[in-house]
């Protein structure tokens, strides 16, 4: 899997694409973490417009970066999410939580 940056202000958006499995989690969450509190944002978004594949773990990374956020008084939401991981987020609820928006165009 592969996570890259963008900051403007005080937003921090995480992209990701490929595979969001256990393993790749583990990396993507200690990255994450990093890039918080190195810029301390308000408002975070996970953009998943590149993933291929989500297993039950990326709710972990979802739910640990809701928690920094809300320790950090900000906001969090996830966005252009593809069919694949929008199946395993809907079944979690989380959207009860964090706002979730799929992406357009659904495959």
């Amino acid at each position: 899997m592969k996570l890259s940056t963008a900051s403007a202000g005080t937003k921090l958006t995480f992209f990701l694409s490929g595979e969001l499995d256990q393993h790749a989690v583990r990396d993507a969450a200690r990255t994450m973490e990093m890039k918080i509190e190195a810029s301390l944002p308000r408002d975070c978004v996970i953009d998943m417009s590149g993933l291929t594949f989500m297993d039950s773990s990326g709710i972990a990374l979802v739910l640990k970066t809701y928690r920094r956020m809300m320790e950090l008084e900000g906001r969090l939401w996830v966005e252009n999410v593809p069919s694949q991981p929008m199946r395993v987020l809907d079944a979690s609820g989380i959207e009860r939580l964090v706002p979730v928006t799929e992406l357009a165009g659904k495959e």
